[in-house]
């Protein structure tokens, strides 16, 4: 199977190489990379806010790792703080020994006396030598103790800058996910309205049969208006009168007697 897979591989490879020549590597590495991004922008964004938010908790872990880790270094650091209290008080000790030994066989006696016992000038130049290599090997020793306190003083406060840099980052991420949370929630509502299809089909049926009745209505409304006008005008003034002598005296204002004369009169007629 692994024979099969290899000249499968191989014979890919020399097809790559026949087809594209030198640029071959080049074709597989991008062609890699798009089919990576393809499936990156495939996954639901949803879903990687999820995965951020998941990844962001378990930053937790972490951090309370190197709050373990500084917490320890700190009661390191106190305990040679402690050891270097102790040897600079011993260190102070020996070189007041040793001065006063100096001092002391600065005289030049025979016999010295210390704590009731009688030592002679050879004693205690062998003890005042015995003293003085104990007491620069012991000053080394404190010059190296500080010199790692002071290193472990600024491991310490590099630890602890890193450690408040990663819980505001961590919190500074935790506001950026709910955002895009938030942000992600937006838009499904945003494309939840844009893709919703409301049915408005019998409202727009309701609207047509409203604008035909009030046409009947506004038609019935001008054929009845139309058949009261047909009907004939109004008669504003009375019927001129049959009577003939008064419609006469009244066209030509005469008074009765003159009617009656012109009336009395023959009429020739053509």
């Amino acid at each position: 199977m692994l024979k099969k897979a290899l000249f499968v591989v191989g014979g890919l490879g020399l097809l790559g190489t026949l087809f594209f020549g030198r640029d071959c590597a080049s074709y597989i590495g991008t062609s890699i990379g798009w089919a990576r991004q393809s499936i990156s922008d495939s996954v639901p964004i949803k879903f990687q806010i999820a995965r951020a938010r998941e990844m962001c908790d378990k930053l937790d872990k972490p951090i309370e790792q190197n709050m373990h880790l500084i917490a320890k270094e700190e009661v390191g650091a106190e305990r040679l703080a402690k050891e270097i209290e102790r040897a600079e008080a011993k260190a102070q000790k020996e070189e007041a020994d040793i001065k006063q030994l100096t001092d002391d066989l600065s005289d030049g006696q025979a016999f010295y006396v210390y704590a009731g016992r009688k030592f002679t000038q050879k004693q205690v130049k062998t003890d005042l030598t015995r003293r003085f290599e104990r007491f620069t090997t012991g000053r080394n020793t404190l010059d190296s103790l500080r010199e790692t306190y002071q290193a472990r003083l600024r491991g310490l406060q590099a630890a602890r800058d890193k450690l408040v840099a990663m819980q505001a980052a961590q919190r500074q991420l935790e506001v950026d996910i709910e955002n895009l949370a938030a942000q992600q929630k937006m838009v499904e509502v945003a494309q939840a309205t844009s893709e919703l299809n409301i049915d408005d089909s019998e409202l727009g049926q309701l609207r047509q049969l409203v604008g035909d009745v009030k046409a009947r209505l506004a038609v019935a409304e001008k054929l009845a208006n139309a058949s009261q006008n047909y009907r004939g005008d109004i008669e504003v003034t009375a019927p001129d009168s049959d009577d003939i002598v008064k419609n006469v005296k009244d066209y030509f204002e005469l008074d009765r007697p003159q009617v009656e004369e012109l009336a009395s009169q023959p009429i020739e007629l053509d």
